[in-house]
């Protein structure tokens, strides 16, 4: 019956945030493409915001400063992603490829 009690822990929402850093992290470097690169970044930011929440619900003595952290969070993100896709979209009509490896090499 312990397996039932793993929402009430701090290590379960620690350890699921690491892992999707850890997802973010391997996508940043693996991925070609800016679109999946940018969607790692957003991976990276939910672990992170997961984080502040998971802190926020066992040790914090005021309860709203976890939740705003997490709402400064999601304003980044979305602002990010806005600016990410405008520049994707910028690219493409330049070099008409999203790929960075030949984004790279058509330097001029």
């Amino acid at each position: 019956m312990n397996i039932l009690n793993l929402y009430n822990c701090l290590g379960t929402y620690l350890v699921l945030g690491a892992m999707l850093m850890a997802f973010g992290m391997y996508g940043l470097v693996t991925r070609r493409t800016i679109i999946g690169m940018l969607i790692s970044a957003e991976l990276i930011l939910a672990s992170a915001s997961m984080n502040f929440m998971a802190f926020n619900r066992f040790t914090a003595p005021n309860p709203a400063m976890g939740q705003i952290f997490t709402l400064f969070i999601m304003a980044i993100a979305a602002a990010e992603a806005a600016i990410a896709v405008s520049i994707v979209i910028a690219v493409y009509r330049n070099y008409k490829t999203i790929d960075t490896e030949e984004v790279i090499d058509m330097r001029g």
